[in-house]
């Protein structure tokens, strides 16, 4: 929700800070920076301090980042919240994950990880909606200042149930780095990173882009608003589906390959038809923009159960989440900037489906690679590329 305040409220701040087109872009990107440089890092970290602690400290963060932005009293302390807020959030997804896998019923696992990668899809759909109204009614500080609240609220229920980390040892850094040199290494988490990349940078640049697609269609204000976050919404129903997905022993690669197909055939529809001159045309788009949207949130759901298993022997499973969190923020940075570049060059929005069509295949020719690597690396065949295919 720290990412998805920013869009609704950005108007309201450009104008109350006097910030330039371009100050107003770096603060919408620049909380992706701790993501793109410190996901390796943190990983090692990780290993060392506990990942308890490490989720504790990414949520105290991301609440210290809120309350400094609603007390800035200009661009420069708003984007230094801003990276803070993306040290926090790197912090908490690269912990969460993993922290899961540690405490988790081995039955309930699938379930867990879905569970958790619908984070996403509600994050969007609460962040947008319930900022549309909050920004409505009492403006973009006290937004600020209550998401600074809500985030300190998971704290109590993680130091009360999860289990406590292990004394942190200065000596236990020299075992971490190994761990960690061991892990990236090898090919696996790297291409599974990349397939991350080619999914959300689709999910990113389309929701990104959707007041601009729907004022393109004659539909602006509130309306736009509460309709992109339904939209973000449904990505968690996907999400949520790849459990029993999972558990019925459909492998991740099957569910992943049929995502990246569903998403291509969904955008093309989308965008290279035209609706304009069609009965119900805007209801179409929106149907299968929602359906894209869902069945996108199926690949984080498959590829986190099967990153927290492809750590080679002696590695570290918060280095594979570290390295795709690296990997696929460059993609969340590139993709809307993709994105932009097609419609200005052909005067809308039409060709956007080259851009998603071309990541889906990207994505497909990779879940290929990843098959005839798993062996290859020396690393320990994942759980579920075992399991009957369904």
């Amino acid at each position: 929700m720290h990412i998805w305040k920013l869009p609704g409220a950005l108007a309201e701040v450009q104008g109350e800070l006097s910030l330039s087109l371009v100050q107003a872009g770096l603060l919408v990107g620049i909380i992706q920076a701790a993501s793109i440089a410190g996901g390796l890092p943190v990983a090692l970290g990780g290993e060392v301090i506990g990942l308890r602690r490490m989720l504790v400290a990414g949520l105290l963060l991301l609440s210290a980042g809120s309350l400094a932005g609603a007390a800035s009293p200009g661009a420069g302390l708003l984007m230094a919240s801003r990276i803070l807020e993306g040290v926090g959030f790197l912090l908490a997804v690269v912990g969460a994950p993993a922290l899961i896998q540690r405490v988790a019923p081995p039955r309930r696992l699938d379930l867990a990880l879905a569970g958790w990668a619908t984070f996403h899809g509600l994050a969007s759909l609460i962040g947008l909606s319930a900022g549309a109204l909050f920004l409505e009614a009492a403006g973009w500080r006290p937004w600020w200042l209550a998401m600074a609240v809500v985030t300190l609220l998971p704290v109590p229920f993680i130091l009360a149930r999860v289990p406590p980390d292990a004394p942190a040892r200065a000596a236990a850094w020299r075992d971490s780095a190994a761990k960690v040199r061991r892990t990236v290494s090898t090919a696996r988490p790297w291409i599974t990173g990349l397939v991350f990349a080619c999914c959300t940078a689709q999910w990113m640049a389309l929701l990104g882009f959707l007041p601009s697609i729907y004022q393109s269609l004659g539909l602006a204000g509130l309306w736009a608003g509460l309709l992109g976050a339904a939209i973000g919404g449904v990505n968690a129903v996907g999400a949520l589906a790849a459990g029993p997905l999972l558990q019925r022993g459909i492998s991740e690669r099957r569910i992943v390959c049929c995502a990246f197909l569903a998403m291509a055939a969904t955008s093309w529809a989308t965008f290279a038809i035209d609706w304009t001159g069609q009965a119900d045309g805007f209801l179409l788009q929106l149907l299968l923009i929602a359906l894209f949207s869902a069945v996108a949130g199926l690949v984080p759901a498959a590829l986190t159960r099967y990153s927290v298993g492809i750590a080679p022997p002696g590695g570290s499973v918060p280095a594979v989440l570290g390295l795709s969190q690296h990997i696929f923020n460059v993609g969340n940075f590139a993709g809307p900037m993709a994105v932009a570049a097609l419609a200005a060059a052909s005067g809308g929005w039409s060709t956007t489906w080259w851009m998603t069509c071309g990541l889906s295949a990207v994505g497909l020719l990779l879940l290929s690679a990843l098959r005839r690597v798993r062996r290859a690396d020396g690393s320990a065949p994942a759980r579920r590329e075992t399991a009957p295919e369904g």
